[in-house]
């Protein structure tokens, strides 16, 4: 059978995560290059570049290998903004100007703080369209393990970042899918809802473990036309508000099927849900779910901590397992607030690692390159700034993960690690992304492209195949104490007999683990699985899977 790639639209783009899907699409069709989740597909393989006749340098001056500054062609834009800048209140500065100017100040960007700088291959900006350009200018050198070594670049327009990364807006129906199966036969399930949403109200009463069976009238189990897949696509993830769907969906437990219609609409995400505690014979244990390192989750933060001292915890059980990342800085306030000030004394949370070219000053800041320490006050995100944060002083915590926990998730993790607080893994391994970015802006689109490494403490910060629970015969990741249970969709989150909980709360007592339970993303088989026992991937938008520096 021979497979055409199949390319969707790019509002559909946007949500792939690139750990683990094929970025062509979410849902493919039978035999086209899924297992339901993978290594992101087909190994990627840079374009040939059109011929310069073999000069080496275009009309308009391209030199390989010279650079002039990104300043000098910035803000120079096809279809300038107008306007003013809504974070600055200025007007903005774009310019009329020409692809190539957009593409000229991408290169020499790039060649300037990219981490691996030296091995972009330099391609004349002017055979290539902007988004063409934007992807060539990575490594396209491949891991030890296989993985395509940056698996990380991505860019998205500057209004919907600042909406994503500011307020938790985007545009959908308020349900996280899992997509235990992304290829026939297919399982999508429904891994958390957003309160007030579309997806919790009205007909369509969405709540954990609900099973996704036909879009739009196509079945999603079975279906293999492109025609199909392309609904399935759009009905799943939709390009904006106001779009209105069918459904039919099998709640969990139940043994019939039920069909409604949904419509899209902007959803404001709330980051930090089900904050509580669970008592034990060994005292109250506190939990909260934490989905996003978005801004309102400071303030959320803040809030849950409080609530959670009140109630004089033990042990807290925070649960990352789709927590793909975000603002770093949002990492490091929950980590003191969780240590306390003892432990984390003018000690660091995170320090970064940057291209050989700065070695003594951020070129994005302009501040001197020193470790950031642990922040013991609020810094602004949504919270008042320099407000002190509430601290639980405990000596170790739980941290509930999946293969989607990333990032600013897994530096949340390595800082608590940097400074001896014991972090006790239940769930998969990580993704592993040591990585990170500065937002780089212009002409209207935010570029990220991986600028820097992160170390911890102890100076750690090789994780690359992310933590692994270091109960399993083969360790994927860097092993740390814990147990591998697999996601478990038949308990909502929070509920003390939800597998991954339930792991925690006997750890406590004894140590003890349950056999290695499910399969990864990677290797599921093709067949309906025990939703009890399996991780699933749960798509989010790129920056979601990040870990990204607020200036």
């Amino acid at each position: 059978m021979r497979c055409a790639r199949m390319h969707y639209p790019s509002g559909l783009l946007k949500v792939v995560n690139s750990l683990a899907l094929p970025i062509a699409a979410l849902l493919v069709v039978a035999g086209c290059g899924s297992d339901g989740g993978g290594g992101g597909g087909d190994t990627p393989v840079p374009p040939t570049p059109p011929s310069n006749n073999g000069s080496g340098q275009d009309p308009v001056g391209w030199v390989s290998g010279e650079f002039e500054p990104a300043s000098n062609f910035a803000a120079q834009c096809v279809s300038p903004r107008s306007g003013t800048d809504p974070d600055t209140g200025a007007a903005f500065p774009d310019e009329v100007g020409t692809r190539l100017d957009e593409n000229n100040w991408l290169r020499s960007w790039s060649n300037d703080l990219y981490l691996w700088y030296d091995e972009i291959v330099d391609r004349d900006p002017a055979d290539f369209t902007t988004p063409e350009y934007f992807d060539l200018l990575k490594t396209f050198e491949i891991t030890p393990s296989g993985n395509p070594k940056d698996r990380f670049h991505f860019s998205l327009s500057t209004e919907e970042w600042r909406a994503l990364s500011q307020s938790g807006v985007s545009a959908g129906y308020g349900a996280a899918f899992a997509l235990i199966s992304a290829s026939p036969p297919r399982q999508v399930v429904i891994a958390y809802t957003e309160p007030n949403s579309p997806a919790t109200s009205g007909p369509a009463n969405l709540a954990r473990g609900a099973t996704i069976l036909e879009i739009d009238g196509v079945d999603l189990v079975a279906a293999t036309a492109d025609e199909d897949v392309a609904i399935l696509n759009g009905g799943l993830f939709p390009s904006g508000p106001g779009e209105r769907h069918d459904f039919t969906v099998q709640d969990l437990g139940s043994s019939t099927s039920r069909s409604f219609s949904m419509q899209s609409a902007t959803i404001t995400s709330v980051p930090v849900q089900n904050v509580g505690t669970v008592d034990t014979s060994a005292g109250a244990v506190g939990y909260l779910l934490f989905n996003d390192h978005i801004a309102t989750s400071e303030q959320q933060l803040i809030d849950a901590v409080n609530l959670l001292r009140t109630a004089d915890i033990t042990d807290l059980v925070v649960d990352l397992r789709y927590n793909g990342g975000g603002f770093l800085d949002i990492a490091n306030e929950l980590a003191y607030m969780i240590a306390g000030a003892g432990p984390t004394d003018g000690q660091t949370f995170d320090e970064l690692q940057l291209n050989d070219k700065h070695t003594l000053v951020n070129p994005v800041t302009g501040r001197l390159l020193l470790p950031t320490r642990f922040h013991t006050t609020a810094l602004g995100f949504s919270a008042t700034q320099g407000e002190n944060l509430p601290t639980l002083d405990l000596a170790r915590v739980f941290v509930l993960t999946g293969p989607g926990t990333c990032s600013a998730s897994e530096a949340f993790i390595n800082g608590l690690r940097g400074v001896d607080i014991e972090v006790i893994q239940v769930g998969s391994t990580t993704c592993g992304k040591p990585y990170g970015f500065y937002e780089g802006a212009n002409c209207g689109t935010s570029y990220f492209s991986i600028q820097f490494k992160g170390v911890n403490a102890k100076g750690f910060g090789d994780y690359v195949d992310g933590f692994s629970p270091d109960n399993v015969d083969a360790i994927e990741g860097t092993p740390i104490p814990g147990c591998s249970v697999a996601d478990d969709f038949t308990h909502a989150l929070g509920d003390q007999a939800e597998a991954r909980l339930s792991t925690a709360l006997a750890y406590r007592i004894d140590q003890s683990c349950p056999s290695p339970s499910g399969a990864s993303e990677r290797t599921l088989a093709r067949r309906k699985v025990d939703l009890a026992a399996v991780d699933g991937v749960v798509p989010k938008s790129f920056w979601l899977t990040n870990r990204i520096m607020h200036r």
